[in-house]
């Protein structure tokens, strides 16, 4: 998959374009209906299957007070598209002027700089523009004039009930990371950067990782077992979600740290994918570091034991 950041960057000579429009935070079962239809759309046409999507979520212009933690990082948002069969990412800048576009001439913009435009397909409750000037009856519209067909697809239903981001944020905060699962259609990852710590788990004798998450929702605090995606390994991981009690006081905002087992080396800016699993505990204040190892030492080997009878 190639990603563009501009229509400038699309593959030349310019082929027909299937597109799929959307935020896509998660790349849930709904999103990928809309992807894999644009996919099979573009194979049977010959033509480019083509994803435009934001370098933010809209409402960070449009609506800061309002912006929604992120699901996923853009890395794994690239990731989950890529391995649906898209060709193209154009990962459009959302600023304050596009953010002043009509629906309509955000729609007729697209249809000139993309090339042959011959179908575009959104969720049915797909709005756009400024205003929400736009929406599916505007896109009809719109395509009859301009030559391209479009295609709303209705919410798949789990329980009857349709799948959403905000479904999906709404199982995490509970800490019901299957019901997660079930709605993304893969297991849920929270990802970040390793950035640098104080070095506090290294002189306890258990360095870990800690991770750059701002802006993405956060599971409940607690500790928990955990596979950790680096690269193509996966590795067996302890990961402490919270404020560090016994080290830290007063108020702060939650971390994300993780120890993985077996491991030595230096993993600062790379990004890690953290599969959580089981909730071992709570978070909790120690009397002193020596209380706080001997706690770990027992997470570590709780979740030895968990991947031993996994295996």
């Amino acid at each position: 998959m190639i990603v563009v950041h501009s229509p400038e960057e699309l593959p030349a000579p310019r082929r027909k374009v299937c597109l799929a429009i959307g935020v896509f935070d998660g790349v849930h079962l709904g999103h990928q209906a809309i992807i894999r239809h644009t996919v099979t759309s573009a194979r049977a046409r010959d033509a480019l299957a083509l994803v435009l999507t934001f370098d933010r979520h809209p409402n960070a212009v449009v609506a800061p007070d309002r912006v929604p933690p992120m699901i996923y990082t853009p890395g794994q948002k690239q990731r989950a598209l890529a391995a649906l069969g898209v060709d193209v990412l154009w990962l459009m800048t959302f600023d304050e002027a596009t953010s002043r576009l009509s629906g309509e001439v955000f729609v007729r913009r697209l249809a000139q700089q993309v090339g042959e435009l011959v179908a575009v397909c959104v969720g049915a409750d797909f709005v756009f523009g400024h205003r929400r000037s736009g929406n599916v009856a505007l896109l009809q519209q719109l395509g009859a004039e301009l030559g391209f067909e479009v295609a709303a697809l209705s919410p798949v239903l789990l329980d009857g009930v349709a799948v959403s981001s905000t479904r999906i944020r709404e199982a995490i905060r509970r800490g019901d990371l299957a019901e997660a699962n079930r709605l993304l259609g893969r297991d849920y990852a929270l990802a970040g950067t390793v950035v640098r710590g104080a070095g506090l788990g290294r002189k306890l004798g258990f360095p870990t990782a800690n991770l750059d998450t701002r802006g993405l929702l956060l599971p409940p605090n607690g500790v928990y077992a955990a596979r950790v995606r680096l690269g193509e390994q996966l590795w067996p991981a302890v990961v402490n979600i919270g404020v560090r009690p016994t080290v830290d006081s007063g108020p702060a905002a939650p971390r994300v740290e993780t120890h993985l087992l077996d491991f030595e080396g230096d993993l600062t800016g790379q990004e890690l994918e953290l599969i959580l699993g089981a909730r071992l505990r709570d978070e909790q204040k120690f009397s002193s570091l020596e209380a706080l190892r001997a706690q770990i030492a027992r997470d570590i080997a709780r979740v030895r034991a968990i991947l031993q009878k996994a295996s």
